[in-house]
């Protein structure tokens, strides 16, 4: 993802975009899969890890970043292709593999449909699937 996109990724979805934001996006952009703060730390060498998840958090107030919650590894951030700064359009389900502990994204499945009950109201739903990927068949 280029300078510009990503850029203007950003201001489509309402924020203002500063050097260590356009970084933190690039880097979510060019993973093949969603990364822990820790990650996202390692790789961007640039800004601290405080600087990192405050951009994270903005990021996510703002529908630019979905959050994973593995059940392993804690919470992973993946870059959301949302078309809205009010809510998340491109939901989709995750992998997680068992053996390597990566998470994939599996953007071409879609999350289900979930009724609610009455006076419920949902705001994201996150759907994660576990097993062993194609890497790591036997």
């Amino acid at each position: 993802m280029t300078h510009e996109e990503c850029s203007g990724l950003l201001e489509s979805h309402g924020i203002k975009p500063t050097a260590n934001r356009l970084v933190v996006a690039r880097a979510l952009a060019l993973a093949r899969r969603p990364l822990t703060l820790s990650e996202l730390e390692y790789q961007i060498l640039s800004i601290d890890k405080s600087g990192v998840f405050r951009t994270l958090t903005l990021f996510r107030e703002h529908h630019l970043v979905h959050t994973i919650d593995d059940g392993e590894a804690g919470t992973r951030y993946e870059l959301c292709h949302s078309h809205s700064a009010q809510h998340d359009d491109d939901l989709h389900v995750h992998f997680f593999c068992e053996r390597c502990h990566r998470t994939f994204c599996l953007e071409q499945m879609a999350v289900p449909p979930v009724e609610m009950p009455e006076g419920f109201s949902m705001s994201s739903a996150s759907y994660l699937v576990k097993g062993i990927c194609d890497q790591c068949q036997p």
